[in-house]
């Protein structure tokens, strides 16, 4: 074992993250170039895009249940978690080299539907990402102590994932979008495989909490995740919808609104029935669909902002005075087209939120030290909501975007950091990898539904809708997380005599 490993030095911290610093990488190279390639160089509209971000969830689905199910039993190559570390590392890399080639792909193999093939790439792209993502995230849980150790390798993953989101949007201003898919692959690679090998974990973990149990079987798991049915249901209902729109049409909209419907109540019970059950697994159920609005609002941003700059910004301004292609031409010098456009204003309103998101999260150690990560973190949405509204009601302007966006990146940043030292003190250690998946069905799941979203503002061609939607659905999740109780190693701390 290395020393920095024994002592838990920041060095050691940063190392770990670097992992899922790739998964976050990926993640953001996705978000700066799918939609945009899919749109621009093969004319897809924004019902056929959004099918094709299915992939993603469906992935998520099966990949990080199944995946953390069985890394928790396994030991391969020295480790529980680095076999799938490093395969996920390694089929990403792939596929973020295969992405910029479909029209070669449909060439060599026949296929003339791009959206075939691109959901395919998509596919097995987030696969790799689940695959490597739970257990990226699991090996922080595994291998530090409950409380303010392990809010510090969640931080510390969040501060370096972040500062590599903020390049990959960088880059793809810097370079265009088929230039950082390259660069994608190649640190993708390195920082899921190299790492793992020089991490040792733990062949045995102790369970540290009697109220989950250690022994899921998949009627349990079934029982467990009812919270989340709603979401399930029109997720599925999605996949059938892209095929026979014209005879799901009528009952879309009805399904759509009873899945939330479903997911509020659901939640009130939770809050009625927390006041007399205080157990890890009914506070672990309120997290979940707490969560699962989150997720709605930020997919749902991530699909379709490209269309609302579109729609909503570009008609209103000069495009010989966009700042986001005067930004480009600086860097490259290069003159920037009209069709590159939404795609500079896009990653720079990303990298504006993912440098906040990289930069924040110290201060959330601050303010969680202080007054709990519940509290940060519900604060924390606050400002994405505003951020929505904003965006929602006064975007007209370029500059209203960034603004927007930087306001929604401190709600991002306790996202995809505190709330995981939140999760693991609520499950078992033993089974930190099965639980890590069936929280992320909050995430996946969730993204199904912005199909829904996507659908709604076809039908009505309102733009506009799209924000204030992610607006409505944060203030959702900030009022479900007010009825969250704080992990138990903060309110040790908290409650702690001064100068002990």
């Amino acid at each position: 074992m290395l020393d920095i490993q024994k002592k838990l030095t920041n060095s050691f911290y940063a190392m770990l993250s670097l992992p899922a610093t790739a998964v976050g990488f990926a993640l953001s190279t996705q978000i700066a170039a799918l939609s945009w390639i899919l749109s621009k160089n093969y004319n897809l509209d924004i019902h056929q895009v959004a099918f094709v971000w299915l992939a993603g969830p469906l992935a998520g689905i099966f990949g990080q249940v199944i995946v953390g199910m069985i890394s928790d039993n396994v030991w391969f190559l020295g480790g529980r978690r680095r076999p799938f570390i490093m395969v996920g590392g390694i089929v990403g890399a792939l596929m973020f080299l295969a992405l910029p080639q479909i029209g070669v792909i449909s060439e060599a193999t026949g296929i003339t539907n791009i959206i075939l093939i691109a959901s395919i790439i998509a596919l097995l792209l987030d696969l790799s990402i689940n695959v490597t993502f739970n257990p990226a995230r699991s090996l922080i849980a595994d291998l530090t102590p409950e409380g303010e150790k392990r809010t510090s390798g969640y931080i510390w993953m969040q501060i370096i994932s972040g500062v590599f989101g903020v390049l990959a949007y960088f880059l793809s201003v810097l370079f265009g979008n088929e230039t950082l898919l390259l660069i994608a692959a190649i640190l993708v690679f390195i920082f899921a495989v190299f790492p793992a090998l020089f991490i040792e974990e733990k062949r045995e973990l102790v369970g540290s909490h009697d109220e989950v149990s250690s022994k899921v079987t998949l009627p349990q798991l079934i029982r467990m995740i009812y919270p989340l049915y709603g979401f399930l249901l029109f997720g599925v209902f999605s996949l059938f919808f892209h095929f026979f729109q014209t005879e799901l049409a009528g009952i879309h909209n009805w399904l759509l609104t009873g899945s939330l419907v479903y997911t509020v109540l659901v939640g009130i019970y939770l809050i009625r029935k927390g006041k007399s059950d205080q157990s890890d697994e009914t506070e672990f159920k309120k997290i979940m669909l707490a969560h699962t609005f989150t997720w709605v609002a930020f997919q749902s941003m991530f699909v379709m902002t490209g269309f609302f700059i579109d729609k909503q910004i570009i008609p209103n301004m000069d495009l010989s005075a966009v700042f986001a292609n005067q930004f480009a031409e600086y860097l490259t010098g290069e003159v920037q087209s009209a069709d590159r456009t939404t795609g500079n204003i896009v990653s720079l309103g990303f990298l504006i939120l993912n440098a906040i998101g990289a930069l924040f999260p110290l201060v959330l150690s601050f303010f969680a030290k202080k007054y709990g990560r519940v509290m940060t973190y519900t604060s924390s949405l606050a400002f994405s909501a505003a951020g929505y509204f904003l965006i929602a009601f006064y975007a007209t302007a370029e500059v209203d975007f960034y603004l927007g966006m930087f306001l929604v990146g401190f709600g991002w940043a306790a996202v995809i950091s505190i709330i995981f030292s939140i999760v693991t003190e609520r499950v078992d250690q033993k089974q930190m990898g099965l639980f890590m998946g069936i929280f992320n069905l909050a995430v996946v799941l969730p993204q199904m539904m912005s199909q829904g979203v996507a659908n709604l503002i076809s039908q009505t061609g309102n733009y506009q809708l799209l924000y204030i939607l992610c607006g409505l659905f944060i203030v959702i999740s900030m009022v479900f997380w007010l009825f969250v109780r704080e992990p138990r190693s903060t309110s040790r701390q908290t409650s702690a005599p001064a100068g002990h």
